[in-house]
C-alpha cells in the first residue's frame, strides 16, 4: 500500500477520525481538570519516518515522548511527543500548579503527563474504532526524556524494516488557564497490514 497516494477521501476520513478523537480527548480532560479544555486537530498527515523528524525539532532536540503499543485487529504504534517546555506547560495546566517542573523523580509530574497520554491516544483509537468496527487497545505508556533521535530509532528499529510512513497529528492543547496553545505531536504508526484493514474498513480503498 503506498502511502503517498492517498485519494482525497482517504484523507479526509483520517481527518474526520483526527477531529472526533480531538473532541472525546478535550471532554475527557474538561473532567479531569474541572475546567473546560479545547483541543483543536489543524492537520492530519501522512509523512515518512525522515519528514516525522523533522517536524518535531529533528533528531538532536530533546523531547518527552510517551510511546504506546496498540494491540488488537490493527496493531501498531504510538507516540505523544512533547519539547520540554510544552509538557511542563500541560502539567502546569492540568494541576494548576505553576510551580510543578518536569522531573523523572517527580511521581506527580509524569503521573499527569502519563495519564494526558492516555486520554489522547484512548480517545482516537475510540474514533477510529467506532468508526471502523475494529477493536484496538493502548499498552501502558512508557515514558521517555531524550534526543528525538534515539528515542524514535529505538521505537522503529523493527517497523521502519517494513513500514515507512507514519500518520501525524499535530494536536493543540488549551483552555482559560493558559493564555498560549500547547502543541504536541500524536505520532500514529500501524503496522503494515493495519493501514489496509483500516481503510478497507472505512470503504475508502480505491486507487491506493
Amino acid at each position: 500500500m503506498d502511502l503517498t497516494k492517498l485519494t482525497q477521501m482517504q484523507k479526509d476520513a483520517l481527518r474526520e477520525i483526527g477531529n472526533i478523537g480531538a473532541g472525546n480527548a478535550a471532554t475527557s480532560m474538561s473532567k479531569l481538570v474541572n475546567r473546560k479544555i479545547d483541543m483543536d486537530v489543524p492537520t492530519v498527515n501522512i509523512v515518512s519516518f525522515d519528514e516525522m523528524m523533522e517536524r518535531i525539532g529533528g533528531p538532536e532536540s530533546v523531547v518527552v515522548a510517551l510511546l504506546f503499543r496498540i494491540q488488537g485487529d490493527a496493531p501498531g504504534t504510538v507516540y505523544f511527543i512533547f519539547s520540554i517546555e510544552e509538557a511542563e506547560a500541560l502539567i502546569k495546566e492540568i494541576t494548576n500548579n505553576d510551580a510543578l517542573r518536569l522531573d523523572v523523580n517527580d511521581e506527580l509530574a509524569i503521573s499527569v503527563i502519563q495519564e494526558a497520554g492516555n486520554i489522547v491516544t484512548g480517545a482516537y483509537l475510540s474514533a477510529l474504532g467506532d468508526f471502523t468496527n475494529i477493536t484496538m487497545h493502548p499498552s501502558v505508556p512508557y515514558l521517555s526524556i531524550d534526543m528525538a533521535g534515539a528515542i524514535l530509532t529505538v521505537g522503529l528499529l523493527e517497523v521502519s524494516q517494513v513500514a515507512d510512513y507514519a500518520l501525524i497529528i499535530d494536536a493543540k492543547i488549551s483552555s482559560s488557564y493558559q493564555v498560549s496553545q500547547i502543541k504536541g505531536n500524536f505520532l500514529f504508526i500501524p503496522d503494515p497490514d493495519s493501514f489496509s484493514k483500516l481503510f478497507k474498513a472505512l470503504g475508502v480503498t480505491n486507487d491506493v
